[in-house]
């Protein structure tokens, strides 16, 4: 989305590295005092058209939140995900706000046991307020649960810390890969059933 909207002002050889920083103001506008996720992301690219000289809009940072709910899940998710589903009860810990998050989970396709989202934590992972807030409301232990994710810093870094023994990372490239988080690595979501033996 950022591409799309940036495209006539930034000159695509520097694209990625614009979209680098925008992730990195997201994930500091993240560890604070929990806000709405609409503030998050248009601060943070108001930061990073700052840092880069362009003119921010407003506009620009609510298109931007408002597209995230119609974003689908990557290709291989869906399949694996009901395969799994099957087995074991699916839980979503998202940084999305209410009224984003049941669209998205609706694309998966697979049944889903609980969603707990930012909002309702008042923490943005990786804050482990976030992780503590679903593992309450579960009623569970951390040694109950397998966390899988993309991310290792918004995700497998905090679950390593409380205790989450059984962690699959996800490496589609978003984080370098640090094994000293403990983690099993697959490519995709595809190898996740054969990780369970299913």
């Amino acid at each position: 989305m950022a591409r799309d909207i940036y495209k006539d002002r930034l000159d695509p050889s520097r694209m990625d590295a614009f979209l680098r920083d925008f992730g990195f103001y997201r994930y500091d506008e993240v560890l604070g005092a929990w806000k709405p996720y609409d503030e998050v992301i248009q601060n943070a690219l108001r930061r990073t058209c700052e840092r880069w000289g362009l003119g921010y809009r407003d506009m620009e940072g609510q298109q931007l939140y408002e597209a995230i709910a119609t974003w689908g899940p990557h290709a291989d998710v869906p399949e694996p995900l009901v395969q799994v589903g099957q087995s074991f009860p699916l839980v979503i810990l998202s940084n999305a706000s209410d009224d984003q998050i049941q669209s998205n989970v609706a694309r998966l396709g697979a049944s889903i046991h609980a969603v707990y989202t930012s909002q309702q934590a008042h923490a943005y992972k990786p804050r482990l307020q976030a992780f503590e807030y679903m593992i309450d409301n579960l009623g569970c232990t951390p040694s109950d649960l397998l966390h899988v994710s993309s991310s290792v810093r918004y995700d497998l870094m905090s679950a390593h810390f409380l205790g989450i023994q059984n962690k699959v990372f996800v490496n589609r490239g978003y984080d370098p890969p640090i094994p000293a988080y403990e983690y099993h690595e697959i490519a995709n979501l595809g190898g996740l059933p054969k990780l369970l033996g299913l």
